[in-house]
């Protein structure tokens, strides 16, 4: 890691992540050693002062942007993706930023991305269009890279046929030494700047409220989650919860949730809360906390057993070792969330997602969200696409050339075999369209409703 440039701060935290690793700890949280977080404070009972708009000079919003569209069949940054009207994620993240700029007549918020090595020039080349985004042309930061490890060994992986493959980025929880290690948190701290907002850049309907960042600088936190309730289709993702112990609140992922209390894990009546990814923390005491620790905050581990070349089951097993930015709940004495809408919370995890969000069941508002239209009351359409033909965006694309179909007044849109959709196509109720053919059928303009279409 030295011999590759990277920090003192990268290396210290690798080397906790090793030690956990070495030392065999599973990092489970056991159902009798928690209770469920209780009491958390909505943001609808948050108030915004009249002076909320001047906090926005002591901001730096924060966007985590070092994937690829690997998983939609790309090899570039996801947010260059269009996903609506022919902007991309970072064009609405851009006019976010500048719009708030603009509409409370501050220099603020301040405005970064934590790029990876594959994202960083395409990223910033597009950002190019925006010349008044960053003050002085820098706008990014590089997320660290960290060594593969032999599952069976724990030594770092040699693959001579690819050194590239030798390395992996290490979760979105190294934002932390990432941060500290490029100089960037002692940087903002100079130019005054005294909470970060840091969110996901596929996630347009997570903007710098007002009333949040209200809420949390006049609240003392070191650090504040966004949590919204979870839903049948949450049961499986992590929750918030409290540990009895010390009484802080953690992050349990189904990863660190023993076998035998699965059915605590997934049972939402008693876990409300998840993590949105949404998180607010303020700077000097995220200094302070590194500073304790060496450079680095002392998240729990998540190990991924996958194989040094993904394209080749055959390859030697590696370990990756990863931390989530959200478990830095429980490193802080101070740390607090606050129970915000959904609307909140709309990442692209896959095509089915970003149809969704080109389809009229979404909107654009006036401050550059994008938000479900009034009438589906906070809840999306369930839209199921056939992976075998629409997983990656150039099936997608070719699919549905004539645009989004209307999703307004759908429940839920199935789509299994190969079709290609006009324009015009309105899908309302519960619409699937069943093709067990090999050969391409056409859904012409027409309202379909409640129904199954065949060839």
């Amino acid at each position: 890691m030295k011999a590759a440039g990277l920090s003192g701060a990268a290396m210290s935290a690798f080397g906790r992540s090793w030690r956990q690793a070495a030392s065999g700890e599973a990092g489970l949280m056991a159902e009798a050693d928690l209770e469920p977080a209780a009491g958390i404070p909505a943001l609808g009972g948050a108030g915004e002062t009249g002076h909320a708009a001047a906090l926005l000079d002591k901001l730096c919003v924060i966007k985590l942007n070092g994937g690829l569209g690997t998983g939609m069949g790309l090899e570039k940054a996801k947010s260059l993706i269009v996903v609506k009207d022919g902007l991309t994620f970072l064009d609405f993240i851009a006019r976010q930023i500048l719009r708030q700029r603009e509409e409370h007549g501050t220099r603020g918020p301040e405005f970064l991305l934590m790029d990876s090595f594959s994202t960083s020039d395409d990223t910033r080349a597009y950002l190019a269009r925006y010349p008044g985004l960053s003050r002085d042309g820098q706008i990014d930061f590089l997320q660290n890279k960290v060594p593969k490890l032999l599952a069976s060994s724990l030594e770092p992986v040699e693959w001579s046929s690819e050194p590239d493959l030798e390395w992996c980025p290490p979760g979105h929880g190294d934002i932390y030494p990432s941060l500290l290690g490029s100089g960037w948190l002692d940087r903002l701290a100079g130019s005054g700047v005294e909470f970060l907002f840091v969110s996901n850049s596929d996630n347009l309907g997570a903007t710098a409220d007002l009333r949040v960042l209200d809420y949390f600088a006049g609240s003392g936190l070191s650090f504040l989650m966004e949590v919204a309730e979870r839903t049948a289709s949450d049961r499986k993702g992590g929750h918030l919860a409290r540990r009895k112990s010390d009484g802080r609140l953690v992050l349990r992922e189904v990863a660190q949730c023993p076998a035998g209390d699965m059915e605590c894990f997934q049972d939402i009546s008693l876990h409300r809360y998840f993590n949105t990814n949404n998180l607010w923390i303020r700077v000097s005491d995220l200094r302070a906390a590194l500073d304790e620790h060496g450079g680095s905050l002392p998240l729990p581990l998540i190990k991924n057993t996958k194989t040094v070349d993904p394209r080749d089951p055959g390859s030697p097993k590696v370990l990756q070792l990863e931390v989530a930015m959200g478990a830095a709940i429980e490193c802080f004495a101070k740390a607090g969330a606050l129970l915000v809408p959904r609307t909140r919370f709309a990442p692209v995890k896959t095509t089915g997602d970003l149809l969704a969000l080109r389809s009229d069941a979404f909107m654009v508002t006036s401050d550059q969200r994008l938000e479900l239209v009034p009438e589906r009351r906070g809840v999306p359409p369930d839209v199921v696409l056939d992976e075998a033909h629409y997983k990656v965006l150039a099936g997608l694309e070719s699919a549905f050339g004539g645009g989004a179909p209307s999703l307004r007044a759908c429940a839920r849109i199935e789509v299994r075999g190969p079709w290609s959709f006009g324009e015009g196509v309105v899908c309302e109720g519960s619409t699937v369209f069943l093709n067990d053919t090999a050969q391409r059928s056409a859904v012409r303009a027409g309202v379909y409703r409640d129904t199954t279409l065949t060839p």
